[in-house]
Order: structure tokens, then sequence, then C-alpha cells
């Protein structure tokens, strides 16, 4: 059964957003797979500020969903992945939604956008990492049509972890 997307729409992060994500991002379900529990709000803020910087000198970075209300319900973009572990150097897509809007679609229809912006913006591929247990995440890579292209054992928490990659 395919059902129609949410409306939604992507804008660069703002200051104000800082403090919404981590109010919206304080749930353990939301945190199951980022650490386990809330981070500090200096967190989200240095992350805003760093959204900022890769729109402006990358054309693409993590921007906030908005549903139809105009309200922010989370993030959804790319940035590169800057760890030395991993597929260093590549662009990375990745989300992260309040728990009370799971399901419904909306970080598919953010993806999707995203994956438009990104292309427009020259990429010619992408990756996603996500824990092997993240069953929600991986199904949203596979509505998005990547493809698992490796696993490993992440080394911060010795859990499994797979990275998917589209061609654009």
């Amino acid at each position: 059964m395919n059902r129609a997307l949410p409306a939604v729409r992507l804008r660069v992060p703002t200051d104000e957003d800082a403090v919404t994500w981590h109010r919206i991002f304080a749930h353990p379900d939301v945190m199951e797979f980022h650490g386990g529990r809330p981070a500090e709000l200096s967190v989200y803020e240095e992350l805003t500020a760093r959204q900022r910087r890769h729109d402006a000198q990358l054309g693409f970075c993590l921007w906030s969903v908005l549903d139809e209300d105009g309200q922010v319900i989370g993030f959804t973009g790319a940035q590169p992945w800057e760890r030395a572990w991993g597929p260093t150097g590549e662009i990375e897509i990745g989300w992260r939604l309040a728990r009370e809007h799971w399901g419904k679609g909306y970080v598919t229809a953010a993806a999707l956008q995203t994956l438009d912006r990104v292309r427009a913006a020259g990429l010619t591929d992408v990756v996603a990492l996500v824990k092997a247990r993240n069953a929600r995440s991986i199904a949203v890579t596979r509505r998005l049509g990547m493809r698992l292209a490796e696993t490993f054992t992440i080394p911060t928490s010795g859990e499994e972890g797979h990275c998917y990659r589209l061609d654009l």
C-alpha cells in the first residue's frame, strides 16, 4: 500500500531551532541510536551553527524539517562524514524526527527533498550510516533506493553498523 507523503518544508536551521531540536530530541526513543541519552543544548547550538556554515559553503546541510503547520519536527539533510572511521570524506544523508511524528512519512518526504537538493548541488552519490538494529532508518534507506554497501563495527560503541549507498 502506497500512501501519499505529507507536505514538508526544509530550511536552514536557525539559532532558535537549536532549542527546538534539544527539546524534541530529548525523548529516549529518539536518542536510542544516538548515544542513548539527550544531548546538552550546547551540542545543538554548535550543530545548527555548523549546518549554517555547510549550507553557505557547500549548498547543503542538515535542514530543519517543518510540517504542514510550519512547526519544526526534526532535521534531515546531508553533510560530510568527518570521522576517522567509516566513509571518511563522503557525504552522508541523515535524519532525526520528534517521536510523535514517527510512522507518518515525514522522514521519507524530507529525505526525498534532500536527495533532490544534493543532486542539484552537483553530488553524484551519498551514503547513510545506520546502526544494524535501527529497523526504522533501514526502512527509510530502502524507500530511498539505497543499497547496503558495507557492514562494519562502530568503534565508539562496538555495535554493528551498515553503510548504505545511493548513486544519484
